[in-house]
């Protein structure tokens, strides 16, 4: 469209809008019924706010014992609450508007029929447009419905239809006018939010769906929304009047482009649909990853969310979890085999050490003691001053931590050796000058290897 042509368009939609104001205005001005009918609108508003503050007190008071309702109940309440004007003026309203209906003409009570579907509609209004998330999208959307509510209520949509229809621009077959923007903006927010709704909906289903790993669960929900939306996007654009084949060509070198620039973001998108499908890695899983130890808190398309004991949250991009050694603690099932190795005196009962350090494991709360998985101890070598052994035992909840059970069944070793006089070796050193001559008599290095290493982490004796 020319300039001229566009301007000459936005001053009748202008001309046409200030038309309309001036007729209702002058309609409600008229002498007679019509002033009437303003002033009880005008006092059944004023009624509906002193209603408000009289009641109130008491709606929430009986409010407050409702507490054991459920969440969506308890919010529709509020809502209900910080509406109370509008409720008892759309009450009252319709109230009169029907009494008026019966006992006089209709045209006598036109203007409070209209307040009473405005009130109405607008009630209706404020709580769907608490079904949209983005607080500035329900805003748009809230104020475009409200329009749209009063101008169906005085029969007027055809009149301003045509009228945003008529200033619009064209780009060859395509007719952008802005009826048509407006209508692709409702179609728009309308499919995002039962898109939005929806894949909550599948997701909260797939949850309770036992026969479905929590991998697949997930995978499942990802590619619901992912069908939502997409069906979405396709609905609005071809509203608005696009040609989808030129799209699909623009597309096609979009994602020539995106190969190129993208490809950790891809491979990253990839790698997680590939983890979702092996269910090698799974919500809840323990894994160690480098140094990071942890539980799977949440699968995301493009990094795993993983906590660890001390409450920092790592989030490990999906690429390093397909192409890195990863040791996943609770793949098959939840049990842990922990090695704990320690070595006693050469004066002390192999046979009586291995039965105490058993008894002793099997008494720490986290240690299984199931016949397959009972705590065993082995004799593992003769070194230089100690009977080496191997300590191993089950746990089932490696979530609770590794190096707080092994530091339990230490404790449990100490106590029990302590009671059972088993004493634990360690290295010692008898330093003896003779003739002003250091020799050294050990159990360890030579005396060559004293004099230049001197007595570090030993205890001496000098006779």
């Amino acid at each position: 469209m020319e300039p001229d042509k566009l301007s000459e368009a936005v001053g009748d939609t202008v001309q046409d809008l200030t038309g309309l104001v001036q007729h209702y205005w002058g309609l409600v001005m008229t002498p007679g019924w019509r002033q009437y009918q303003v002033v009880i609108v005008l006092g059944l508003i004023l009624l509906a706010v002193v209603l408000r503050r009289l009641t109130r007190p008491r709606w929430e008071a009986w409010a407050r014992t409702r507490e054991g309702w459920p969440k969506w109940r308890l919010r529709i309440l509020v809502q209900l609450l910080r509406r109370l004007p509008l409720i008892y003026f759309t009450v009252m309203s319709w109230g009169v508007y029907v009494v008026m209906r019966e006992v006089t003409w209709p045209s006598r009570s036109y203007l409070i029929g209209a307040a009473a579907k405005l009130a109405a509609a607008w009630l209706a209004i404020a709580f769907l447009a608490r079904l949209i998330s983005n607080p500035s999208l329900r805003k748009l959307a809230t104020w475009f419905l409200w329009i749209y509510a009063t101008l169906a209520v005085f029969n007027r949509v055809d009149d301003v239809a045509d009228v945003l229809d008529s200033v619009a621009l064209d780009f060859g077959a395509l007719h952008l006018s802005l009826l048509v923007v407006l209508k692709a903006v409702v179609l728009a927010t309308a499919l995002l939010t039962l898109a939005r709704m929806g894949s909550g909906l599948a997701e909260r289903g797939l949850r309770r769906n036992e026969d479905l790993s929590p991998s697949m669960q997930v995978l499942a929900g990802k590619a619901v929304q992912v069908a939502l939306y997409g069906v979405a996007f396709v609905l609005v654009i071809r509203s608005v009047g696009f040609d989808l084949t030129g799209l699909a060509v623009l597309s096609g070198a979009i994602g020539v482009g995106i190969g190129f620039g993208l490809q950790k973001v891809v491979s990253n998108l990839v790698s997680g649909i590939i983890i979702l499908m092996d269910r090698s890695i799974k919500p809840g899983d323990v894994i160690s990853l480098g140094e990071t130890f942890g539980w799977i808190n949440a699968l995301g398309a493009r990094y795993v969310s993983v906590v660890t004991r001390d409450g920092k949250e790592y989030l490990i991009p999906n690429e390093d979890l397909i192409t890195s050694q990863v040791v996943n603690w609770s793949h098959s099932n939840r049990y842990v085999r922990l090695d704990i190795n320690f070595g006693t005196s050469y004066d002390d009962d192999p046979h009586l050490v291995r039965q105490v350090a058993v008894d002793a494991t099997m008494g720490v709360a986290r240690v299984l003691n199931r016949a397959d998985m009972k705590p065993v101890c082995h004799v593992v070598g003769f070194g230089d001053s100690s009977v080496d052994y191997v300590l191993r035992f089950w746990i089932s909840d490696p979530t609770g931590g590794l190096t707080n059970i092994r530091g339990q069944v230490f404790l449990a070793l100490w106590d029990a050796f302590k009671a059972e006089g088993i004493s634990i070796p360690f290295p010692q050193r008898e330093l003896r000058l003779l003739n002003d001559k250091l020799t050294v008599s050990s159990d360890g290095p030579s005396a060559d290897e004293a004099a230049t290493t001197g007595s570090r982490g030993t205890a001496a004796k000098l006779d």
